[in-house]
């Protein structure tokens, strides 16, 4: 590489085993990461349904903490003053980019992630409208504006999550 006038850097530099099936555990590296994405391998159904070990990228680690953070800093609960339609023009924007650059490759990775807006928003519902606060009437409430609005939230295109985030 030094002939090209590249230098390897030994920290960052190595050796990834990315064999997609019949995996040998005595290899030191199986995975890495590169651009917020983590190569690995994981199981992925063929076009024809068919399960199989294929090595693939999806979202790193520390890309969804750093996600994490920056939902937990919107701080959704403590902006009563707005309604669904403000929330959604703040949020829908950094959710979409999110969704397109990370949901490329492997998008079921980013569902935890867009379950967690969900009951952020669940939150907001909760401290906004005092007669919503009890769980189940706050989660009716959600999932009648997302049936009656579904493209109001740009990640609800994809988040179906569990009964009470929608």
């Amino acid at each position: 590489m030094e002939q090209v006038g590249l230098r390897l850097h030994p920290d960052k530099t190595k050796i990834v085993y990315c064999q997609d099936a019949k995996r040998r555990l005595d290899y030191e590296h199986t995975a890495f990461t590169f651009l917020g994405f983590t190569f690995r391998t994981r199981i992925v159904r063929s076009k024809h349904g068919k399960l199989f070990a294929s090595f693939q990228p999806a979202i790193s680690i520390d890309a969804q903490k750093k996600i994490s953070g920056q939902i937990r800093r919107w701080r959704l609960h403590r902006r009563i003053g707005l309604g669904f339609a403000e929330v959604a023009q703040q949020i829908n924007p950094i959710v979409r980019g999110w969704m397109q650059y990370y949901g490329a490759f492997y998008r079921s990775a980013l569902y935890p992630l867009l379950s967690r807006i969900n009951a952020y928003l669940m939150r907001w519902i909760r401290g906004k409208y005092k007669r919503l606060r009890p769980l189940k009437k706050a989660a009716a409430c959600w999932q009648r504006i997302t049936r009656q609005h579904p493209r109001l939230f740009a990640h609800r295109a994809w988040a179906h999550g569990s009964w009470w985030t929608g």
